[in-house]
């Protein structure tokens, strides 16, 4: 894949450039990438927003991001 990057003055990377044959073999392997935003299922957004109730009704209930990884670890 030939890809440019695109640069601002100080060297920062600001885009990309793909050429078009590219892009339109890209646009054919994955479905759905020339989309410019992902819509939330409303279903997911309900669990969060209980979620987030249950949290507030019970913060103790939460544990850590450390502790969340051990126990998911004990399992595999």
């Amino acid at each position: 894949m030939n890809i440019q990057y695109i640069s601002d003055g100080t060297g920062q990377t600001t885009g990309v450039f793909i050429p078009i044959k590219e892009w339109n073999q890209l646009k054919s392997k994955f479905k759905g990438i020339e989309q410019e935003e992902t819509e939330i299922p409303e279903w997911h957004k309900k669990i969060v927003k209980q979620r987030l109730e249950d949290y507030k009704q019970n913060p103790d209930s939460a544990i850590d991001f450390d502790t969340a990884m051990d126990d998911i670890e004990k399992d595999l």
